[in-house]
């Protein structure tokens, strides 16, 4: 997402770093190189412009930070800018007390509306408490409401389905009446799409709207079309009024030019993005954190509530008591690699966070190719765990020179990987006990890392007990303990 834009922003606004006082040149510079950027990711040309324009016209203003270097200055007025053109605040779907509140999904067709209507309503169910039911009024394309009727199943929610009728109108006025008798305060609509826009879909969308009185009218796009997806929107606005904006396919578009191009040209925000096909690939659009990921500055918000989603707190603390009680096996040790692995690839946590916490080395900017390297070393390891006996993963003291050869034929490894897991594991459990005994700071520095967990739902605790024999987590901390003993 936005890998493109991110690139060139991050290298333009770092070299004005080496200036001591930024120049009207400088700025005009920088200013060219930005702009460009903006145009190669597809932005639209005249967002594009009042963007440089807002930009420029504060850089060498009054507008001084007097805590904030000249260059700081910039990246300052850029990130406040990108949030701005994102869209400010993060727009969340809006209900009314009176029930049910009707959701219509619209959009021109391929753009993965059912998919979303399904999505849209599992998010509401988990994060809203929002009882939500599904309707299709796709009369017309083969097996649409079939698809939504798989989907609702697949996500656990509830569907209304009237086989006997074709009319979008009269499936649009049962499915409202039934979802007053039943209960729902939630009807995701999920209309008919055509190739291209015509009056037909728009006076069927019209009547639906005046017959259900939507609190909520989102336009799903495919982000990976650019400025088409923003031309699509902009006639639905003008002829039905939507409210806001879901961009599916986020995950696979490199430029990201619908995203920072929409709320301008709408008027509307983006309020939902996907970024994958599971029905649990749906995320909030919060635009701040977007500009962040786009400057390099990570999005740990995300990351926590990510592993507050996905990693279990009970087991992370009874974890952490092990860890405390220097009573950490290998068996423990397997269970929080299975843990990081539910947050996704390692190249996606890593974009989340800040390229200063990674040293400066680019670790946010992972290739394919290292990112699926450093996924088969951990599966090296939880093989090589595997292989063991319950025995073994529970005190790796009676792992002799027999039973490593015979754990290196069980994995498919050599003897070799085995020892250096185990010389990892041994020095990870050896530093851990120095944190944690002795009550001095570092300790109660670790202790608060670790409560994290409870506290935010930070879940330091998995994230902390160290990766994989060959990736890029200790293998750096030993190259700078070298440099110091030199």
């Amino acid at each position: 997402m936005f890998e493109s834009l991110s690139d060139k922003l991050k290298r333009t606004l770092k070299s004005l770093r080496g200036e001591g006082v930024l120049t009207k040149e400088h700025v005009d510079a920088a200013l060219r190189e930005i702009r460009l950027a903006l145009l190669e990711a597809d932005v639209n040309y005249k967002v594009a412009k009042d963007f440089i324009a807002s930009v420029k016209e504060k850089a060498e203003g009054q507008q001084v930070w007097l805590e904030l270097k000249p260059s700081e200055q910039v990246v300052k007025i850029v990130f406040d800018e990108l949030v701005e053109l994102l869209g400010g605040q993060s727009s969340r779907l809006v209900f009314t007390k009176t029930s049910p509140n009707v959701v219509m999904i619209v959009g021109l067709q391929g753009s993965g509306k059912t998919t979303s209507t399904g999505k849209i309503a599992r998010w509401l169910a988990q994060n809203q408490e929002r009882k939500p039911l599904l309707l299709s009024t796709d009369v017309y394309r083969p097996a649409a409401r079939e698809q939504l009727r798989v989907i609702a199943k697949a996500t656990g929610q509830s569907i209304f389905e009237k086989p006997e009728t074709n009319d979008p109108i009269e499936l649009a006025r049962s499915a409202l009446q039934h979802a007053r008798d039943t209960g729902y305060d939630t009807l995701l609509i999920d209309t008919a799409g055509r190739l291209h826009i015509d009056d037909e879909l728009m006076e069927e969308l019209v009547t639906i709207k005046s017959e259900t009185h939507p609190v909520e009218i989102l336009f799903v796009a495919d982000a990976m079309t650019g400025q088409d997806a923003v031309r699509s929107a902009e006639e639905f606005h003008a002829r039905i009024g939507i409210t806001g904006v879901v961009l599916t396919k986020m995950d696979g578009d490199a430029r990201g030019g619908a995203a920072l191009s929409i709320k301008q040209v709408t008027g509307q925000p983006v309020k939902f993005v996907g970024v994958g096909e599971k029905y649990d690939a749906l995320e909030p659009f919060y635009p701040d954190r977007v500009a962040q990921r786009i400057l390099g500055m990570g999005d740990v918000l995300s990351l926590i509530e990510q592993v507050q989603d996905k990693i279990d707190q009970s087991d992370a603390e009874a974890q952490l008591e092990k860890l405390q009680r220097n009573q950490f096996s290998l068996d423990d040790f397997r269970s929080q690699l299975r843990q990081v692995k539910k947050l996704g690839s390692f190249s996606k946590i890593l974009k989340l966070l800040p390229d200063q916490l990674l040293g400066g080395v680019g670790m946010p900017d992972l290739t394919d190719e290292q990112s699926e390297m450093m996924e088969k070393e951990l599966k090296r390891t939880e093989a090589i765990i595997d292989s063991m006996t319950r025995e073994e993963r529970m005190n790796h003291m009676i792992l002799n020179a027999n039973r490593r050869r015979r754990i290196a034929r069980g994995s498919g490894t050599t003897v070799a990987q085995v020892n250096s897991l185990i010389k990892q594991y041994t020095e990870m459990r050896r530093m851990m006990q120095g944190m944690f005994s002795g009550g001095g700071l570092r300790g109660k520095m670790m202790r608060r890392m670790a409560g994290m967990q409870g506290m935010e739902g930070g879940g330091g605790d998995p994230m902390m007990a160290g990766l994989p024999a060959g990736l890029p987590g200790s293998s750096r901390k030993k190259k700078k303990k070298k440099k110091r003993r030199r």
